[in-house]
């Protein structure tokens, strides 16, 4: 008897033990995603309280995992006394991480659900993050961050519930992101705490515009638009309150396309180019978005500022004026384009662009065209416009039938041609240092100023020195070619764009593989560059077929002497026109 005692004991211990265990919510800290605020565990009752004596609940004081104090304000006036939670369309989440008892203070998270058309769903999500004191310099302490959801699929923000953070940039597979820059979306963002800001319904990255183009659920272009802080005060610290204001101007934009539109789900984001103004650029105050924010009354005093939760207009460019303002009332004093030739880029931002720096240097912060810690190792191709002469224009080059830059002092392509090196997430985010340490490089240069590249370099065996060089003036070769405004384009002159010139250099490819027979040449060796699956298997494709063509003819008249041929197969490939050799 008294062993079975002894044994029931033991049992009720372990059925106890495990009751109290199973008292959190269940997905707490797991090794999967957190997609929800954990509720208060079981047997945890929130206190539920009417804050203004109308007789109706509209708070709930609470706590999540870890025993994390929140609370709930209800702004529409739909809570009830048996809630455990208030609700994500039209309420505000106060989470009081440092356990103050300070809600909405130094080092709290703020989530504000706001229902714009009074249909019953948030089209607005009003994000604030607090560095844990109140800090003197402005960047990067805390978070402001607006998610306008344009289409209606009520996606927002990403917050990792198991460490309270904006994780903004978490995602499935290769670039399926949990927050929403899918579709046809917009975000407001700075790196700074609303008190740091003088003016709330301004922001730094204002907007961030995705544009779905298809109605596919996928985003077909990205267009950011920055409102960098000015120096006002050479005495005071640049990263200050008074040198950190936003001044209703935007002076940085880049554009990014998916010229082919082969997004798909699995790969969201496959931007191809992006094109990128620098300058004085526009005033956007005139671009003023009044909206509708109920909010329960007389609880300003839990928030340390409380502005963003009075606001009821917010300025930004939208998705029908950004356009315009860019390439009309925009005044850009240089511009980059940067081109995705390796066809890695799965980022929801742009092809991420090279600077005008060293074409050889190598790895984030060392001083070469890969300075940027976004940008790719290897693999893309930039191009630098400094002064503006070519106003963002672009044109398809004879010598290459690729998109360039027209007015560009200068370019460089970093070649992976097998894609070794992945669009900077690795050196961005885990310091790991995957960079190249030899590359093929191709320079391109506009010697007489004209415009257009008349002055190639080629680096393709990596040892830094260019071994061949071409000048296309000497060649004979007219290095002007048609203009490409694209101030005027629609989604589908781009695709349009594409088209034409992966058909093209396909074309191209397909010639030079009659003239390279015609001289019995085996083509046969490039079999698998003779098969294009896609348009933009025809546009890399044909680019390199022709270029291995173009070395072996150069090979076969070099070996038998034959000068006037040699002469002809280098106009041939520089001019795109292969029947010169026949």
């Amino acid at each position: 008897m008294k062993r079975l005692l002894v044994l029931l004991t033991l049992v009720l211990a372990f059925f106890s033990a495990k009751a109290q265990e199973n008292k959190n919510y269940w997905n707490n800290k797991l090794k999967i995603v957190s997609f929800r605020l954990p509720p208060p565990p079981v047997g945890y009752t929130p206190k539920i309280v009417d804050l203004n004596g109308g007789g109706k609940p509209d708070a709930i004081y609470s706590i999540t995992r870890d025993s994390i104090p929140i609370l709930w304000l209800d702004d529409d006036g739909d809570m009830r006394w048996d809630d455990l939670e208030g609700d994500t369309k039209n309420d505000c989440l106060l989470i009081d991480r440092n356990r103050d008892g300070i809600y909405g203070g130094h080092g709290d998270l703020i989530i504000d659900w706001i229902d714009t058309d009074n249909d019953g769903k948030a089209d607005m999500q009003i994000v604030a993050e607090y560095p844990p004191r109140k800090a003197d310099e402005v960047w990067p302490n805390g978070h402001y961050m607006i998610v306008l959801d344009t289409d209606k699929d009520n996606i927002f923000n990403y917050i990792d519930w198991n460490t309270m953070q904006i994780k903004s940039w978490d995602k499935t597979g290769i670039c399926d992101f949990y927050m929403d820059y899918s579709g046809q979306s917009a975000f407001l963002k700075i790196h700074a705490a609303t008190y740091n800001m003088q003016d709330v319904r301004l922001n730094w990255e204002n907007p961030f515009l995705f544009y779905d183009e298809d109605g596919d659920g996928l985003s077909e272009m990205a267009i950011r638009l920055v409102d960098s802080p000015k120096k006002v005060d050479a005495s005071a610290p640049a990263n200050s309150f008074v040198n950190k204001q936003l001044t209703g101007n935007i002076d940085w934009v880049s554009i990014a396309v998916d010229m082919d539109n082969d997004n798909r789900p699995g790969d969201e984001f496959d931007f191809d180019f992006t094109l990128s103004f620098r300058g004085k650029g526009f005033d956007y105050r005139d671009q003023v978005h009044k909206f509708r924010n109920p909010r329960l009354a007389g609880t300003d005093s839990f928030f340390v500022d409380p502005r963003f939760r009075r606001m009821t207009e917010l300025i930004y460019p939208d998705h029908d004026s950004a356009w315009d303002l860019i390439f009309n009332r925009g005044k850009w004093d240089q511009v980059y384009f940067g081109y995705d030739e390796d066809d890695d880029c799965h980022r929801w931002e742009r092809v991420e662009l090279y600077d005008p720096r060293d074409p050889f240097k190598v790895g984030w912060n060392k001083g070469g065209i890969d300075h940027n810690k976004q940008s790719d190792a290897a693999g893309d191709r930039g191009e630098w416009d400094l002064d503006n002469s070519g106003n963002g224009q672009l044109y398809m080059g004879k010598f290459d039938g690729r998109l360039h830059l027209y007015g560009a002092e200068w370019g460089c392509w970093r070649i992976d041609q097998n894609t070794d090196y992945y669009q900077g997430w690795d050196r961005m985010w885990f310091g790991l240092d995957k960079n190249p340490s030899r590359f093929a490089t191709v320079k391109y240069t506009d010697k007489d100023g004209n415009g257009f590249f008349d002055y190639l370099e080629y680096d393709l065996d990596g040892d830094q020195t260019f071994e061949t060089i071409v000048d296309l003036k000497e060649m004979g070769v007219d290095d002007r070619c048609e203009l490409i405004d694209v101030s005027s384009f629609k989604y589908k002159d781009f695709i349009n764009l594409m088209d034409k010139m992966a058909d093209g250099m396909w074309n191209n490819a397909m010639q030079a593989c009659k003239v390279a027979e015609h001289f019995r040449v085996n083509t046969g060796w490039y079999a698998k560059l003779k098969q294009a699956l896609s348009i933009r298997e025809k546009y890399d494709k044909g680019y390199w077929l022709q270029l291995y063509l173009y070395k072996d003819l150069e090979y076969l008249f070099t070996r038998n002497q034959d000068v006037r041929s040699l002469e002809k197969l280098n106009k041939a490939y520089y001019t795109g026109d292969w029947s010169i050799l026949l």
